[in-house]
Protein backbone atom coordinates (compact mmCIF):
# COMPACT_ATOMS: atom_id res chain seq x y z
CA UNK A 1 0.00 0.00 0.00
CA UNK A 2 1.49 3.31 -1.08
CA UNK A 3 1.02 6.33 1.13
CA UNK A 4 0.18 9.68 -0.33
CA UNK A 5 3.06 11.96 0.55
CA UNK A 6 3.18 15.37 -1.02
CA UNK A 7 6.91 15.78 -1.50
CA UNK A 8 6.51 19.50 -2.20
CA UNK A 9 5.46 20.21 1.37
CA UNK A 10 8.51 18.70 3.06
CA UNK A 11 10.74 21.36 4.59
CA UNK A 12 14.15 20.09 3.54
CA UNK A 13 15.87 23.02 5.29
CA UNK A 14 14.76 21.57 8.62
CA UNK A 15 16.59 18.34 7.75
CA UNK A 16 19.86 20.11 6.84
CA UNK A 17 22.05 20.73 9.93
CA UNK A 18 23.82 23.67 8.20
CA UNK A 19 20.57 25.44 7.35
CA UNK A 20 19.71 28.84 8.81
CA UNK A 21 16.50 27.39 10.22
CA UNK A 22 18.68 25.36 12.59
CA UNK A 23 20.88 28.33 13.47
CA UNK A 24 20.14 30.95 16.11
CA UNK A 25 20.28 34.25 14.17
CA UNK A 26 20.49 36.32 17.37
CA UNK A 27 24.12 35.24 17.68
CA UNK A 28 24.90 37.30 14.57
CA UNK A 29 23.88 40.55 16.25
CA UNK A 30 26.72 41.92 18.35
CA UNK A 31 25.94 42.74 21.94
CA UNK A 32 25.77 46.48 22.54
CA UNK A 33 25.66 48.37 25.80
CA UNK A 34 22.28 50.08 26.34
CA UNK A 35 22.65 53.86 26.52
CA UNK A 36 19.99 56.24 27.77
CA UNK A 37 19.00 59.37 25.91
CA UNK A 38 20.21 61.44 28.88
CA UNK A 39 23.71 59.99 28.45
CA UNK A 40 23.59 60.81 24.73
CA UNK A 41 22.54 64.38 25.59
CA UNK A 42 25.48 64.71 27.98
CA UNK A 43 27.87 63.41 25.33
CA UNK A 44 26.35 65.78 22.77
CA UNK A 45 26.94 68.72 25.11
CA UNK A 46 30.59 67.74 25.52
CA UNK A 47 31.03 67.43 21.76
CA UNK A 48 29.42 70.82 21.14
CA UNK A 49 31.73 72.35 23.76
CA UNK A 50 34.73 71.03 21.84
CA UNK A 51 33.37 72.48 18.59
CA UNK A 52 32.77 75.88 20.20
CA UNK A 53 36.31 75.75 21.58
CA UNK A 54 37.68 75.36 18.07
CA UNK A 55 38.54 71.65 18.34
CA UNK A 56 36.34 70.25 15.58
CA UNK A 57 38.70 67.34 14.98
CA UNK A 58 38.58 66.33 18.65
CA UNK A 59 34.80 66.67 18.60
CA UNK A 60 34.55 64.43 15.54
CA UNK A 61 36.86 61.84 17.08
CA UNK A 62 34.85 61.89 20.32
CA UNK A 63 31.59 61.51 18.45
CA UNK A 64 32.88 58.58 16.39
CA UNK A 65 34.56 56.81 19.31
CA UNK A 66 31.40 57.06 21.42
CA UNK A 67 28.74 56.13 18.87
CA UNK A 68 25.63 55.18 20.88
CA UNK A 69 24.82 51.83 19.24
CA UNK A 70 22.66 50.84 22.22
CA UNK A 71 20.57 54.02 22.31
CA UNK A 72 16.93 54.29 21.34
CA UNK A 73 15.86 56.07 18.14
CA UNK A 74 15.66 59.45 19.86
CA UNK A 75 19.20 59.14 21.23
CA UNK A 76 20.55 57.99 17.87
CA UNK A 77 18.85 60.90 16.10
CA UNK A 78 20.29 63.32 18.63
CA UNK A 79 23.81 61.97 18.10
CA UNK A 80 23.36 62.06 14.32
CA UNK A 81 22.47 65.75 14.59
CA UNK A 82 25.61 66.45 16.57
CA UNK A 83 27.83 64.53 14.13
CA UNK A 84 26.25 66.38 11.19
CA UNK A 85 26.78 69.68 13.00
CA UNK A 86 30.46 68.88 13.59
CA UNK A 87 30.97 67.84 9.96
CA UNK A 88 29.42 71.12 8.83
CA UNK A 89 31.86 73.11 10.96
CA UNK A 90 34.95 71.65 9.29
CA UNK A 91 36.18 73.48 6.20
CA UNK A 92 36.65 71.54 2.97
CA UNK A 93 40.42 72.12 2.97
CA UNK A 94 40.66 70.46 6.41
CA UNK A 95 38.69 67.32 5.51
CA UNK A 96 41.50 65.24 4.01
CA UNK A 97 44.09 65.95 6.74
CA UNK A 98 41.53 65.20 9.46
CA UNK A 99 40.49 61.98 7.74
CA UNK A 100 44.13 60.94 7.40
CA UNK A 101 44.74 61.47 11.11
CA UNK A 102 41.57 59.57 12.01
CA UNK A 103 42.46 56.70 9.68
CA UNK A 104 46.02 56.45 11.06
CA UNK A 105 44.88 56.50 14.70
CA UNK A 106 44.15 53.43 16.81
CA UNK A 107 40.98 51.77 15.50
CA UNK A 108 41.16 54.17 12.55
CA UNK A 109 39.47 51.81 10.14
CA UNK A 110 36.58 51.25 12.55
CA UNK A 111 36.22 55.01 13.14
CA UNK A 112 36.09 55.61 9.39
CA UNK A 113 33.41 52.93 9.08
CA UNK A 114 31.44 54.64 11.85
CA UNK A 115 31.75 57.95 10.00
CA UNK A 116 30.49 56.23 6.85
CA UNK A 117 27.47 54.98 8.82
CA UNK A 118 26.69 58.53 9.92
CA UNK A 119 27.10 59.85 6.38
CA UNK A 120 24.62 57.31 5.02
CA UNK A 121 22.22 57.85 7.91
CA UNK A 122 22.39 61.62 7.34
CA UNK A 123 21.84 61.25 3.61
CA UNK A 124 18.92 58.91 4.26
CA UNK A 125 17.15 61.37 6.54
CA UNK A 126 14.36 63.00 4.61
CA UNK A 127 11.55 65.15 5.74
CA UNK A 128 8.38 63.61 4.39
CA UNK A 129 6.24 66.06 2.52
CA UNK A 130 2.84 66.79 3.92
CA UNK A 131 -0.09 65.36 2.05
CA UNK A 132 -1.89 68.67 1.93
CA UNK A 133 -2.92 69.63 -1.59
CA UNK A 134 -2.67 73.34 -0.84
CA UNK A 135 1.02 73.29 0.01
CA UNK A 136 3.25 75.40 -2.21
CA UNK A 137 0.85 75.54 -5.13
CA UNK A 138 2.34 77.72 -7.85
CA UNK A 139 0.11 78.69 -10.78
CA UNK A 140 1.94 78.55 -14.10
CA UNK A 141 1.33 80.62 -17.24
CA UNK A 142 0.39 77.40 -19.05
CA UNK A 143 -2.69 77.01 -16.91
CA UNK A 144 -1.22 74.05 -15.04
CA UNK A 145 -0.24 74.21 -11.40
CA UNK A 146 3.15 73.19 -10.13
CA UNK A 147 2.55 71.45 -6.82
CA UNK A 148 5.46 72.45 -4.62
CA UNK A 149 9.03 73.02 -5.58
CA UNK A 150 11.85 70.59 -5.62
CA UNK A 151 13.07 69.65 -2.20
CA UNK A 152 16.72 68.65 -2.19
CA UNK A 153 17.48 67.68 1.37
CA UNK A 154 14.29 68.65 3.12
CA UNK A 155 13.83 72.22 4.23
CA UNK A 156 15.88 75.33 4.68
CA UNK A 157 19.56 74.63 4.22
CA UNK A 158 18.89 70.96 3.49
CA UNK A 159 20.78 71.15 0.21
CA UNK A 160 23.74 72.63 2.06
CA UNK A 161 23.74 69.77 4.58
CA UNK A 162 23.50 67.18 1.81
CA UNK A 163 26.41 68.84 0.00
CA UNK A 164 28.53 68.61 3.16
CA UNK A 165 27.70 64.92 3.62
CA UNK A 166 28.47 64.13 -0.02
CA UNK A 167 31.81 65.96 0.21
CA UNK A 168 32.76 63.93 3.28
CA UNK A 169 31.64 60.74 1.55
CA UNK A 170 33.81 61.49 -1.47
CA UNK A 171 36.89 62.19 0.66
CA UNK A 172 36.29 59.16 2.86
CA UNK A 173 35.94 56.74 -0.06
CA UNK A 174 39.11 58.20 -1.60
CA UNK A 175 40.94 57.52 1.65
CA UNK A 176 39.66 54.10 2.77
CA UNK A 177 38.26 52.65 -0.45
CA UNK A 178 34.93 50.98 -1.19
CA UNK A 179 35.50 48.26 1.42
CA UNK A 180 34.18 50.64 4.04
CA UNK A 181 30.86 50.82 2.20
CA UNK A 182 30.58 47.03 2.18
CA UNK A 183 31.43 46.78 5.89
CA UNK A 184 28.86 49.45 6.77
CA UNK A 185 26.11 47.81 4.73
CA UNK A 186 26.75 44.41 6.32
CA UNK A 187 27.19 45.58 9.94
CA UNK A 188 24.12 44.93 12.06
CA UNK A 189 24.97 47.71 14.53
CA UNK A 190 23.15 50.85 13.52
CA UNK A 191 23.77 54.47 14.38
Amino acid sequence: MATNINWRTINIDALDPDSSTNFDLTTLTPAVQPISTAEVQTLSGQIRTLVRGGNAEGALMGALENAPYGADDQGKALHLGVVTEVLGQIRQAEMTPILQRIYQSDNGSELCDTLMKYLYKGMGQGHPATNSTSRNMTPQSTGFTQAGGRNFGGGEGGGQAMSVLLSWHEKLVEMVGPGSIVRVMSDRRTV
